[in-house]
């Protein structure tokens, strides 16, 4: 079974669930994970008026995803910051390129899960999601999340991101807070179950 985590992260955060989640999918027997990351469409003059560079400069040696890639996986885990309330530019840019897909039937069937990030506690992480999943839903993916057996998203005990929607980071207004080890247990708790769920539908 294989399973393809495609992403952007502007900053990292969202790259450091994403591998969380292909830990937890490694987890599974006979599973196979490839990490991919949609193309940039911000010059590089602006990355770095964003701060955004070091951090591109570390994803760098992540092969850039090909739609084709997407209908040749078992399963999806997308992973997207929140741009206010719904998935970023880049991820849209490359979605709407999946037309071919669609049209023959190529992800039917298949599990798709989202992952996020956000600025803030209630930056539209469930929103970007839940947004995110009518794309799925048109591609006619069966959509996995994260279950409320995940016991970290009931903590009370911190502030952190997951949701039974999926696993989600908060980065703080100016980037500097890193997943907590809370939020990517959930990354990795949801890599865990999409892979046991493909590999059933597979089966």
């Amino acid at each position: 079974m294989k399973l393809l985590g495609v992403y952007y992260s502007m900053y990292g955060h969202v790259y450091k669930l994403v591998k969380a989640a292909a830990q937890g999918a490694l987890s599974v027997e006979n599973v196979e994970v490839v990490i991919r990351r949609v193309p940039e469409t911000l010059p590089a003059e602006v990355l770095e008026k964003m701060g955004a560079l070091e951090a591109q400069k570390q994803q760098a040696d992540v092969p850039v995803c090909t739609v084709d890639e997407l209908g040749e996986a078992d399963a999806i885990i997308f992973g997207t910051p929140t741009r206010f309330g719904n998935m970023c530019g880049q991820m849209r840019q490359f979605l709407d390129a999946t037309g071919k897909l669609w049209m023959n039937g190529a992800l039917a069937g298949k599990v798709g899960s989202v992952i996020t990030s956000s600025n803030t506690q209630h930056g539209g992480q469930e929103s970007t999601i839940l947004s995110f999943h009518l794309t799925l839903l048109h591609q006619g993916m069966v959509i996995v999340g994260l279950p409320y057996t995940f016991k970290g998203q009931m903590r009370m005990d911190e502030i952190t991101g997951c949701s039974p929607y999926g696993a989600s980071t908060i980065a703080g207004g100016d980037g500097s807070r890193n997943p907590s080890e809370n939020e990517l247990a959930g990354a990795r708790f949801q890599g865990q179950h999409v892979a046991r769920i493909a590999k059933k539908l597979v089966a």
